[in-house]
């Protein structure tokens, strides 16, 4: 710890390598000037300690050059200055050059050891630093709430750690990766295939080559628990690009820190959707449930009032009874629409059970068309069946809210006259449903978004409606474990399809008629 410290406190740390030199030669001097009036008191062993001494501080404080440079030159002060005859490189004592060489060799180990120590020193000085800065790091992305604040967070740790500068870049709903900008944009520019190239393949791409043009030099994939979120750019400024690459490992640990931080604020994001999404609709299903009940009795009442007045004595006029006959015909349109509101609430409650039974589907075609008799006196209904359809577990009541819903939406938005088709088949141990028109059909081939809750498409905003029956059909349907989709036909109209599954139905065993002469019980 002591040279640590030195390395961080001595101002000779940081200066150039003709300065340090200078400082060497200094030490040696200042080395000689202070052992020149002890010479009549120390015996010149310990004369030459003094300069291992200086070589080994010049080591420990000034490098394994300056070390080197101490060491020859104390060899050659310590034989000008001190040994016989004095002011001259002459000797007269051979044993004399056994000291010279063995004072020169511990001079060049010394400085050497200690030069190495002081890399060493500063090597974990550097590394302990650096995973400091890391843990920081760490800590700061575990408070990030914001895709933004990561990018910051990343971007500094970048610059203070290896003088570089970072690009986050995250896709989007379609797949397309795009740079996630906060409040600095990026000096530098990307190479889109690489980037490509590093979040498919989840591997690290570099290209040095790149670096000295303005690109980034390094590009690592941000691989989370669940799946690759996105790239990171790297491109050092104002170093050498090895330097950087040279520190891929640590560069890779700190990639991983971000993908979980990534991975977190992205998971962070779709709870709290997620709940506000759960909270509005429990809030707009206690709605829909209230105003349902509330108008259910008064316009059952309006119902009945304008059944009355049809057959009140003694009879009304013409235009009384054609006033009448249309308040009861929106009465009843508006106690539908209630009763879709009512369903859609139950539905989203969970409040409904199904009472499957294993019954032939045709039994419900017929009864739903029966219904919706008023509804489809202008459109014929074709009923295509295929042969030996079995039996279908399945909900009669809910089906036929199905069925009811899909034809009067077909009648509603048809051509006068035109038909309307129902083919059921047996397709993939499913029975499949159509229902299709020849009407105006739906504004996106294929659009989800119908079924769900309020939604309608441009199209039929004409029409009158709230966009609840095909909400209705879907929930319906799965929860018989089906399927519904929408799309347009090539001939134009729309064509609704719903499947249900088969089962294995129950075998119907026929029972045996008595044989003649056998006593009936």
């Amino acid at each position: 710890m002591w040279f640590i410290s030195t390395l961080r406190t001595n101002p000779a740390y940081s200066l150039a390598a003709w300065k340090r030199l200078t400082l060497a030669v200094l030490a040696c001097a200042g080395t000689t000037l202070l052992a020149t009036p002890l010479l009549r008191y120390l015996d010149l062993a310990n004369i030459v300690m003094l300069f291992l001494l200086t070589v080994l501080l010049i080591g420990v404080s000034l490098g394994l050059s300056s070390a080197l440079l101490a060491a020859f030159l104390s060899v050659g002060l310590f034989d000008f200055f001190f040994v016989p005859p004095r002011f001259s490189f002459v000797v007269h004592d051979g044993q004399y050059l056994v000291t010279f060489g063995v004072m020169l060799v511990v001079a060049i180990i010394t400085g050497q050891l200690t030069a190495g120590l002081r890399q060493q020193a500063e090597d974990s000085a550097i590394e302990a630093m650096r995973t400091r800065a890391l843990y920081e790091m760490a800590r700061e992305l575990s408070g990030a709430l914001m895709i933004e604040q990561v990018a910051r967070i990343t971007r500094n740790f970048l610059q203070r750690l290896l003088n570089a500068e970072a690009m986050i870049l995250l896709p989007d709903s379609a797949g397309e990766l795009h740079p996630c900008h906060d409040s600095e944009p990026a000096q530098f520019q990307i190479e889109p295939r690489l980037v490509i190239m590093a979040f498919e393949k989840g591997i690290p791409v570099t290209c040095e080559q790149l670096a000295d043009s303005g690109f980034a030099a390094l590009y690592l994939p941000l691989k989370a628990p669940m799946r690759v979120r996105g790239v990171v750019a790297l491109a050092p400024t104002g170093v050498n690009p090895k330097t950087l690459l040279d520190q891929r490992e640590r560069l890779e640990t700190m990639a991983s820190l971000v993908a979980i931080a990534v991975e977190r604020v992205h998971y962070v994001d779709v709870a709290q959707r997620s709940q506000v999404q759960v909270v509005s609709e429990r809030l707009r299903s206690s709605i829909l449930s209230a105003l349902s009940h509330d108008l259910r009795t008064p316009l059952t009442a309006l119902v009945g009032l304008a059944d009355s007045l049809a057959v009140s004595k003694p009879p009304l006029s013409a235009m009384a009874l054609e006033s009448a006959e249309a308040i009861r015909e929106q009465a009843e349109r508006l106690a539908g629409l209630v009763g879709n509101l009512l369903d859609m609430a139950r539905l989203h409650a969970g409040e409904v059970t199904l009472h499957k039974e294993w019954q032939p589907i045709e039994e419900v075609i017929g009864s739903s068309i029966k219904l919706l008799g008023r509804a489809l006196v202008e459109h014929p209904v074709k009923v295509s069946l295929a042969k030996d359809l079995p039996l279908i577990e399945f909900d009669a009541v809910l089906i036929e809210r199905v069925f009811c819903n899909l034809l009067d939406n077909a009648a509603k938005y048809s051509a006068p006259a035109s038909s309307i088709e129902i083919a059921v088949r047996a397709r993939n141990a499913c029975v499949e449903v159509t229902v299709a028109d020849h009407g105006t059909g739906f504004a996106v081939d294929g659009d989800k978004l119908v079924f769900e809750m309020f939604a309608r498409g441009n199209l039929q905003a004409s029409k009158p409606g709230v966009g609840l029956g095909l909400a209705i059909c879907r929930a319906i349907v799965e929860a018989h474990a089906g399927s519904i989709s929408a799309a347009n036909r090539q001939q134009g109209g729309a064509c609704m399809t719903f499947t249900l599954p088969l089962g294995v139905p129950p075998v119907i065993v026929a029972e045996e008629l008595p044989q003649e002469g056998e006593r009936r019980s």
